[in-house]
């Protein structure tokens, strides 16, 4: 517990500074990515049934790739991918770990929420090049598609961590399907275990998948 509350105060010190502030660094990460997925859906003209139907495909195509890239290069120091890795393993996982797992106050989103650049490189860098390639190689609205359900996880991604990072008595603490996911991620705030089990933030659909989800 010690070293925890020593951790904090001294990142805070360091890596928060006064201006910052917890509630705007949600709602534009909340507001920016609405408006992305309401321009993506308002692209999508009289869908076909078999395009609709891979809108589940690309949620498991994001489920996949947000367990592979937190098992990999957010727990694993790869070139080039360094500032993940320490942001996440070195930082996070010391901030919160799994009898420390609440935020204290607002001011303390900032090691939950990615940083706003994350946001930008998300949508400029993966959702719209790989939209993009999508309509290419399908249609149009395949495309759009896929950037709806891309922005949608991103956001329900963000939405769910920092649900579980609030205290347990809050209204959205107290939310049943937040309690089932918190105690997943709580199991792997582990510090023992934090690299082999549970690596599914959102839903643990991968974790099943390939034998790392943990329920003790």
């Amino acid at each position: 517990m010690g070293d925890v509350a020593a951790f904090r105060m001294q990142y805070r010190a360091e890596h928060i500074g006064p201006r910052y502030s917890g509630w705007l660094h949600f709602a534009t990460t909340s507001v920016v990515s609405l408006a992305a997925i309401a321009f993506a859906i308002s692209r999508v003209h009289a869908p076909h049934a078999w395009e609709l139907a891979m809108v589940p495909v690309f949620f498991i195509v994001a489920n996949l790739g947000e367990y592979f890239g937190h098992r990999g290069p957010m727990h694993h120091r790869r070139r080039g991918l360094a500032l993940i890795f320490e942001r996440h393993t070195l930082q996070h996982h010391h901030f919160y770990t799994h009898d420390r797992m609440a935020a204290e106050s607002p001011r303390d989103f900032q090691m939950v929420l990615f940083p706003p650049i994350m946001l930008v490189f998300f949508l400029g860098g993966l959702a719209t090049p790989l939209g993009l390639l999508v309509g290419f190689l399908g249609t149009p609205n395949l495309g759009w598609l896929f950037a709806a359900t891309a922005v949608s996880y991103f956001l329900s991604y963000e939405w769910l961590h920092w649900s579980y990072h609030q205290p347990e008595s809050s209204w959205v603490g107290r939310l049943w399907l937040v309690r089932r996911l918190r105690r997943h991620h709580t199991i792997h705030h582990d510090l023992r275990r934090m690299t082999t089990v549970n690596f599914n933030i959102t839903f643990p659909i991968a974790d099943t998948l390939f034998g790392t989800s943990a329920r003790d």
